[in-house]
């Protein structure tokens, strides 16, 4: 990795009478400064001043480096020797720092498929697994808040996303079931709105469940509650719907969902005097005028729930938890996900907003690592005993981590993400038919380090386990069908008698 950089440092004064003591200062800084953090081992490395030229009160430097003290780390510091040497003698200090030009080479470990583009970049230059950025204009704070870092990261991630194709390239299949008898192969969202049972909604994406389709939903999530997480000791807590963006930030998915987040936007006013004259044309027209909506409405500051993990996490922020207190066990279950899901939506297992019931743990690894055992056991027992349905375990990675270059924690074979996954007869043969993903269970390091949560004495990971109630629906009913005569015995107890519903003309 090469650095080679360029930049003017302007003074607060002009400094030509300073020169030999700045000569001074440089030389002192390469044979020192701009070496510290340089391993021992290492005889040539660090970041070096090859040239210096001043006018009035500009200093400009040419900085050439390596990968251990890289040349915008370098000026930074230089920026500090000089004031403290310059500012007694000459009262001067530097007011501001600019990249006149800056050029990064470093090796890829992937070729590029296609071209790349960045913010802050003027171009990007990659031949094989060479590549070569060229930045101007970056400011100190830009500067010190390691977007060059993070740009170089960044080009890394947009190579390797080039080469993930979908889930299935980071699939691994941990266990299946036995075949089980499938009742029907009918789409039971086709078959419910044909009968009635639920409505497509106001608006794309979403649906009204009428009081049979209703019913199975909160079956299912009183079925989840009993029989996984009461008897693993797990709490409820209740959350707000609207999640601001630094929350996302901090868990990644604000990088690898932005696409398909929902948004929220406050009103600038409420003061009603101010709203007159939308409210007069919505009266006159029955219609909302959007252009001057968009005028009252501020720029967006938060989403709306995507999942509900982020801000559990959210809540245990820079909190030193108890060792008695761990493991945390919590689920949320008031909050519908929404997400933006454009032309993929499908029936009520694809949808822009759905109910989901999401247990997040914290503790130990260890006792992460018996945890997820012992929810995978509960689980299990539930698709086998309660659903009676065929389905199969696989390791993964989750896409927005992908997008998010996250960390892969699948490098530790007890972390990582596994997907339940159910087989839809509907869709065709067990074989070439995609089955469903309908449930997950996860353990990271990554949130508890962003939210700096930490025990008493040791470390702590976190994981969720994301339970959508509409795919369980679809998964038990693609193979069970709507006739309750087929459901298994145990669902039955739980389900009780199917409401009646009501007839329209």
């Amino acid at each position: 990795m090469r650095f080679e950089l360029e930049t003017t440092l302007t003074l607060s004064d002009e400094i030509e009478d300073a020169e030999e003591d700045i000569e001074r200062i440089i030389l002192k800084a390469n044979d020192d400064l701009l070496r510290r953090g340089v391993p021992d081992e290492v005889e040539d490395g660090g970041a070096e001043v090859q040239d210096f030229s001043i006018e009035q009160d500009e200093l400009s430097l040419k900085i050439v480096s390596d990968r251990y003290v890289r040349a915008h780390d370098a000026v930074l510091r230089l920026k500090k020797i000089l004031n403290q040497e310059l500012g007694p003698e000459y009262h001067v200090g530097v007011r501001k720092i600019t990249i006149d030009h800056y050029t990064i080479k470093f090796e890829l470990d992937r070729k590029a498929k296609e071209e790349i583009s960045l913010p802050y970049v003027d171009d990007i230059k990659i031949e094989g697994r060479k590549c070569v950025l060229n930045l101007s204009g970056l400011n100190e704070e830009e500067l010190s808040k390691n977007y060059v870092d993070r740009i170089i990261k960044r080009v890394k991630e947009k190579i390797e996303a080039q080469y993930y194709e979908g889930k299935e390239e980071m699939w691994e299949l941990l266990w299946k079931s036995e075949k089980k008898e499938m009742f029907w192969k009918e789409d039971p969202t086709e078959v419910m709105e044909e009968r009635g049972w639920i409505k497509r909604g106001p608006t794309k994406g979403k649906w009204f469940y009428r009081p049979q389709a209703a019913k199975i939903l909160k079956t299912l999530e009183n079925i989840v509650i009993e029989e996984v997480l009461k008897p693993l000791g797990f709490q409820e807590v209740i959350e707000s719907m609207m999640v601001p963006f630094d929350v996302w930030i901090d868990t990644g998915h604000m990088e690898g969902i932005p696409n398909e987040a929902y948004y929220v936007s406050e009103p600038v006013t409420r003061n009603p005097e101010e709203w007159q004259e939308i409210i007069d044309e919505i009266k006159i027209t029955k219609q909302v005028p959007l252009e001057k909506l968009r005028e009252m409405t501020e720029t967006p500051k938060a989403g709306i729930c995507y999942a509900q993990c982020p801000v559990i996490y959210w809540s245990f922020k820079n909190e030193t938890i108890s060792e008695d207190s761990l493991p945390i066990l919590l689920y949320e279950n008031t909050v519908p996900s929404t997400r933006y899901e454009s032309g993929g939506r499908h029936g009520i297992e694809r949808v822009d907003e759905f109910h989901r019931i999401e247990p997040v743990y914290i503790g130990t690894k260890e006792q992460l690592v018996e945890l997820k055992e012992d929810l995978i056991d509960r689980y299990s027992k539930v698709f086998e005993k309660v659903l009676d349905i065929e389905w199969r375990m696989a390791k993964v990675e989750p896409f927005y981590l992908q997008q998010a270059g996250g960390k892969k924690e699948e490098e530790e074979t007890d972390l990582g993400t596994i997907d339940f996954e159910a087989y839809l007869p509907y869709r065709g043969s067990r074989e070439e038919s995609e089955w469903l993903e309908f449930g997950n269970l996860s353990i990271f390091r990554k949130y508890t380090e962003a939210f700096n949560i930490k025990g008493q004495t040791e470390k702590l990971l976190s994981g969720c386990t994301g339970i959508g109630i509409e795919r369980w629906a679809t998964a038990f009913l693609a193979q069970k069908g709507l006739d309750p005569e087929n459901w298994p015995e145990k669902f039955k107890e739980y389900f009780g008698e199917m409401p009646e519903g009501f007839e329209l003309l």
